[in-house]
């Protein structure tokens, strides 16, 4: 090695150690070093000391040693990896889509890459292949496959006969109702069931697609027609929009350009501890219940199970509890079907006191083993049930095969953060005017979307028929049609054919509420109210009247006094209150009034006597 001018230098040479000191003048041959070291001396790089002998021997060996198992370990660690990534342990987040071309990545280091713990829904199917056919450029586009979606589109060729219009939905299926997926097809038979094909309490067939699968074009002749029309890109999903630029980025890397769009994402269930964090072999035995793969999924299981726990005590829990049971009893099966929630009884956050607890005792009495306030505080596998820790005391525990979430839902509004849209604070959802318009040609419907209520304030529903008026009114806009947005939509939920309600408006079990019932006959049921109108969809048999009186048979009042215990509750109106005007109603097996409620909330004002309003829904007219 080149020495430098007063620099002390060591030489390992045939494994003895030479110091000495060098110095500018040295010459190549050094009398104080032995002759026969002299070969070894060098000035210069190219002359550098390569090892040899022994020493290079056993430097080669360890050398080798060293390298196998840096190989071993680097084999070793990569294998792992991809073992616990294909189990679903760990999973790759990649970041969200840059929301312009010229913004500029953040640090890598800033992101999270990785996310622990399985889910409890399934991936989603979304194909990161390149569409072909794609269109470059669409007048209306959609994003989103549901009720909203399809009122929306229907509204848009109502309105532009030749309009082209491109739906892009996450799931594998064509638009389809939900809320038979908790109601009638439970009760219809297993021949129909694998058919997606459902009988209504009055008998009459009827499938949960809004359209036969020959409505819709093809994806590769839509932009040739003359006509136009409707065009579903399954299993796709939108990652970004540049509402300023009128682009749309597709999660397989796709752009397509668009003049008007509409946001129809909808929801998802939420899931709450212990199940979040539970290992995955738990989170195999639990459904987050939504879409038609969970209830092909839970009416698979319900053939097999021996015990099936619903985890919620709103609409949706109550509704598959009574299902579940219902078809145990069909098919004389020994399932067992278990229903846990806080509150103190089945739709505590939506009904009075009295009639939760009527509500309750029915559901019991449709074979529900019904468990009110009641909290899972921990979850395990032991052996082939889940245990489920509650929060009774007394370290009670049920043993369970399966677990169905059924805890509310989460508006989908992922879009938010990669395309600078506002999400409200208070309800989520895309915050809109009174258009339903999120920024300019761009419209938000459904469950995601948040507006504004001229009588309510704002809100953000989550039922059927918000779903169709919202997305019909957003077609309508989408075509030049600039109207508000002030329909009170209505929701409705059935415990089997012979209970069931309507309701309208905000329900809180927390406001003062008025009820008035009366006995009720065979025709006060959802049953006789399908066979009545022939129509299951009840928000769809709505029809307005404009004039509202109270009939002779109702011109005597009946003095008010509290619940009593016993107090049959067959049919009745419950008014919501709030600072004394009406601001919800529930109709229980009073069918085909809604036009009445919305009246009522419509007009917003206080009243003496709700008696004398509740004459107006004739509750006593098939007793003359």
């Amino acid at each position: 090695m080149l020495s430098l001018c007063g620099v002390r230098m060591s030489r390992l040479v045939g494994g003895k150690c030479w110091n000495r000191l060098n110095t500018c003048r040295m010459s190549h041959t050094d009398h104080n070093i032995p002759e026969k070291y002299q070969k070894f001396r060098t000035g210069h790089m190219d002359e550098a000391l390569l090892p040899f002998g022994s020493w290079k021997e056993s430097y080669d060996k360890y050398q080798r040693k060293y390298n196998r198992q840096l190989a071993l370990s680097l084999l070793f660690f990569g294998g792992t990896l991809v073992y616990i990534y294909t189990s679903g342990v760990i999973e790759l987040v990649l970041p969200p889509p840059l929301r312009d071309d010229n913004q500029k990545p953040t640090s890598k280091w800033s992101k999270k890459w990785f996310s622990f713990g399985s889910p409890l829904r399934d991936r989603k199917s979304s194909s990161t292949k390149e569409v072909s056919e794609l269109p470059q450029s669409i007048p209306y586009l959609i994003i989103g496959g549901g009720t909203a979606s399809f009122a929306a589109f229907r509204s848009i060729r109502a309105n532009d006969p030749k309009a082209k219009v491109l739906v892009i939905s996450e799931e594998d299926f064509y638009p389809y109702m939900r809320p038979p997926l908790s109601k009638e097809l439970w009760f219809s038979g297993s021949d129909l069931t694998k058919k997606l094909t459902f009988k209504q309490w009055n008998g009459r067939e009827r499938t949960v697609f809004l359209e036969h699968e020959e409505f819709y074009i093809p994806l590769n002749k839509l932009m040739a027609s003359e006509t136009g029309g409707v065009s579903v890109l399954k299993n796709q999903s939108v990652v970004k929009l540049d509402a300023t630029e009128r682009k749309a980025y597709l999660d397989n890397g796709q752009i397509v350009s668009y003049d008007k769009c509409l946001i129809a994402t909808g929801g998802k269930p939420k899931n709450i501890e212990p199940f979040v964090s539970a290992d995955p072999e738990v989170q195999k035995r639990v459904i987050l219940y939504r879409d038609i793969k969970d209830f092909k999924r839970l009416e698979e299981i319900s053939q097999k199970a021996k015990s099936i726990t619903i985890v919620g005590g709103g609409f949706l829990g109550s509704e598959l509890a009574c299902a579940l049971a219902g078809r145990s009893q069909l098919t004389k099966s020994s399932l067992v079907v278990n229903q846990l929630f806080p509150e103190d009884g089945n739709m505590g956050k939506v009904l009075p006191q009295y009639l939760c607890q009527w509500t309750t005792n029915k559901v019991k009495s449709e074979g529900v083993n019904v468990l009110p306030k009641t909290l899972v505080n921990g979850v395990q596998l032991e052996g082939s049930q889940l245990s489920l820790s509650l929060s009774t005391g007394n370290s009670d525990k049920l043993k369970t095969d399966y677990v169905v979430l059924a805890v509310g839902l989460e508006p989908n509004t992922q879009l938010a953060e990669t395309s600078a849209l506002e999400v409200d604070e208070s309800f989520g959802g895309f915050r809109v005017n009174a258009e339903l318009e999120a920024r300019t040609n761009l419209w938000v419907a459904g469950d995601a979307s948040c507006f504004y209520d001229t009588k309510l304030g704002r809100r953000r529903v989550e039922h059927h028929d918000h779903a169709v008026v919202s997305g019909r009114l957003a077609g309508e806009n989408m075509t030049g049609a600039h109207k508000p947005y002030w329909h009170q939509s209505m929701f409705w939920s059935d415990l089997g054919p012979q209970v069931g309600y309507e309701a309208i408006g905000i329900v809180d079990s927390t406001l003062p509420t008025v009820g008035v019932f009366a006995k009720a006959s065979e025709r006060d049921t959802p049953k006789a109210a399908v066979e009545q109108t022939d129509e299951g969809i009840r928000s769809e048999a709505d029809k307005p009247q404009d004039v509202l009186k109270p009939t002779k048979s109702e011109s005597t009042s009946v003095a008010p006094r509290p619940p009593q215990p016993g107090d049959d509750f067959g049919k009745g109106i419950i008014f919501y209150l709030r600072n004394n005007i009406v601001v919800g109603i529930v109709l229980w097996n009073v069918f085909s009034r809604m036009h009445i409620a919305r009246r009522v909330i419509n007009e917003g004002k206080p009243y003496d006597d709700l008696n004398e309003v509740a004459k107006l829904f004739e509750l006593h007219s098939d007793d003359d």
